[in-house]
């Protein structure tokens, strides 16, 4: 298959790095056009078939994932709260307030892309609240026509025209997208960008906007309602700090804004079922941890 060997990665700048396990991660610069939407853009294959198995947390990201080989074998939350998923091959998945774990046989193949919520809204057109806390297969979102750009990618040789072929797709859906309101914009730009420490009451006041005016509409456009959002945000920026230091967790709640370790400890147990020990020993990456 295309993309099974070091020499398929083609392409002017592109490049591959060793993920572990025999992974690999096949990265290239993003058009301008793109970047105000996305935070992670790459594809990933194995040299060697290994089944694995990762939990993903929540992050305040949405995410697609084009399989381009075999398929996750289950995927599925840890504390379900409705009915069954059965999702096969390429997939979209929303904005999460929860863990969720991902089984895969081995052999895989993707494109995965991480997307700011309000870069999701214009690229999948529809209420983001629809897709929280739901994980869903890619036509299903973007139409019939996506399964038909699923199998041109996989068809594809070489991943600079692989990225070529997406990077258009992509920004032809973008540009007849929906315009989030600049209030929800704004908003959570002071959310983002404070780590989840700002409070709501400024957020309503900065927008000009009431309290419950400001949940429909941000729960419309972002798919968590704002202090949902905050407590996500606060979560994953002491994720990181707890991935990339060895901070003592009193140090890592104050600067993140908890009250102390045991507000850290319950959020962590509550939103990834996983301790701060356990996260900082796992060394997530792109909101994954491996089991």
């Amino acid at each position: 298959m295309p993309g099974r060997g070091i020499g398929s990665a083609v392409g002017r700048g592109v490049e591959m790095t060793p993920v572990g396990g025999g992974r690999w991660r096949v990265t290239r610069p993003w058009p301008p056009g793109l970047r105000p939407y996305l935070h992670s853009y790459a594809g990933y294959w194995e040299a060697t078939v290994s089944p694995f198995r990762v939990r993903l947390v929540p992050t305040g990201r949405a995410a697609v994932v084009i399989s381009l080989g075999a398929p996750f074998a289950q995927v599925r939350r840890l504390r379900p709260t409705g009915p069954a998923e059965h999702v096969v091959g390429s997939l979209v998945a929303g904005l999460e307030d929860g863990p969720r774990v991902l089984d895969h046989p081995g052999g895989q193949e993707a494109i995965r892309l991480e997307l700011t919520p309000l870069g999701a809204y214009r690229l999948f057109a529809m209420p983001m609240r629809e897709l929280t806390n739901q994980v869903v297969e890619l036509p299903h979102v973007l139409g019939p026509r996506a399964g038909e750009l699923v199998e041109r990618l996989a068809a594809t040789s070489g991943w600079g025209a692989r990225f070529d072929l997406l990077d258009a797709a992509l920004l032809a859906r973008l540009g007849r997208g929906p315009e989030p309101a600049p209030e929800v914009g704004h908003a959570w730009r002071l959310l983002s960008r404070s780590g989840g420490a700002v409070p709501i009451a400024r957020i309503t006041a900065e927008v000009g906007w009431s309290h419950s005016y400001l949940v429909r509409r941000f729960t419309q456009q972002i798919g968590l309602t704002p202090k949902t959002a905050a407590r996500v945000l606060r979560f994953h920026r002491a994720m990181g700090l707890l991935a990339s230091t060895e901070g003592d967790l009193n140090d890592v709640a104050a600067t993140c804004g908890f009250y102390d370790q045991a507000h850290l400890n319950r959020e962590f147990r509550a939103l990834a079922d996983i301790t701060p020990g356990e996260m900082a020993a796992a060394r997530p990456a792109e909101g994954a941890v491996p089991l």
